[in-house]
């Protein structure tokens, strides 16, 4: 099995190192154009690999980072977790698995660019969203609102991610291509001041020289929906990818469409019954956005493991997420990852020479 994942690691990531042009060390600009992403000046799609760097044992970084290339994949998406980066009041951990940078750098290294997606909330089956528990303190306090202080301790986190990561932007030499702002939030509330008030936040930390995007269900992604953002849609495999982007299509005709979580399985809930979705589905999907020229996020590409009490829950009630953050296909079963790598990375393979030819 050894060698059979080592000789397809070899091949896949020898035939995706030309298909792209990658990040180096040269300062780059990556951008919106009219009905598709410019790298460099050129049409770009977005073939992200979501996964999570405190999730992975560091040592294990690079290995996940190529195998995401050996899918075919050109990006890496992240999440960042503020509860994990600042455990207590105004002491910030960037060290050792927390090391985000470290990780963004890694990627590069590897050829990947990075989308950052920094909250403040990012639920992720993480607990609390990512929002740290000594918020709750403060009995009256609000979270994901205009709340003063709520807005006070996010603005303070921002400014440190973008202490970490704002060097890293492809303009200045770096792989990050994308920021996100907030998460979903048309699924929690319609508030367009409040997501302001973050993007400003986001800004005001340095990411000013990349897209900003925002995220949210075909059904609800208007009602918070910023001019100055970039729309994306979430949505899971078997989905009809047409009526997904149909109304953000006909909001905004000219703008690059993107699937910003392609939810290729779902998570499991201790005590209820594992959750699997097959590989052709996801697979299906992903030709049919490629077809179209659609950008993509595979989420989760590779899920890892959620350590220690940082496991998140879902409703009815307190449901209890496991400690494997499955929510993929089965790359990461032993018996299904060899066939399933050569699925995805064929796919892509296949739409790359159509298009060179």
């Amino acid at each position: 099995m050894k060698k059979i994942l080592g000789t397809l690691l070899v091949i896949c990531i020898s035939v995706f190192s030309l298909q792209d042009c990658y990040a180096d060390d040269g300062k780059g600009k990556f951008e919106i154009g009219k009905n598709t992403f410019l790298l460099n000046g050129k049409p770009f799609i977005v073939k992200a690999a979501e996964i999570h760097y405190t999730r992975i044992p560091a040592e294990y970084w690079e290995h996940r980072i190529r195998m995401c290339k050996a899918l075919g994949m050109n990006t890496i998406c992240i999440y960042v977790f503020w509860n994990i980066h600042e455990q207590t009041p105004g002491n910030f951990d960037f060290t050792g698995q927390n090391d985000v940078a470290q990780f963004c750098r890694l990627a590069q290294k590897h050829g990947m660019y990075i989308i950052v997606r920094p909250g403040p909330y990012v639920c992720a089956e993480w607990e609390m969203g990512g929002l740290p528990w000594w918020l709750l303190k403060k009995k009256d306090i609000k979270v994901r609102t205009n709340d003063p202080y709520f807005l006070e301790r996010t603005n303070i986190y921002l400014n440190e991610i973008g202490k970490q990561l704002k060097d890293l932007q492809i303009t200045k030499g770096g792989n990050i291509i994308m920021v996100q702002v907030e998460n979903e939030y048309g699924s929690y509330n319609t508030d367009k001041e409040y997501v302001s008030n973050i993007r400003d936040m986001v800004k005001g930390s340095g990411f000013t020289e990349v897209p900003l995007f925002q995220c949210d269900w075909s059904s609800n992604f208007k009602n918070n929906g910023l001019d100055d953002l970039l729309w994306t849609i979430n949505f899971g495999t078997g989905a009809n990818i047409k009526e997904q982007f149909k109304n953000l299509k006909e909001a905004r005709p000219d703008i690059p469409l993107m699937c910003s979580e392609y939810w290729s399985g779902w998570f499991d809930h201790w005590g209820r019954a594992h959750e699997t979705r097959p590989a052709a589905a996801m697979i299906a999907g992903m030709k049919d956005m490629l077809d179209e020229k659609i950008s993509f996020s595979l989420y989760m590409a590779h899920g890892g493991t959620t350590f220690g009490h940082w496991g998140g829950a879902n409703s009815p009630a307190y449901s209890a997420m496991c400690s494997s953050m499955i929510m993929m296909h089965r790359l990461a079963s032993p018996d299904g990852l060899p066939k399933n790598i050569m699925l995805c990375a064929t796919c892509c393979q296949t739409i790359w020479m159509r298009e060179k030819s």
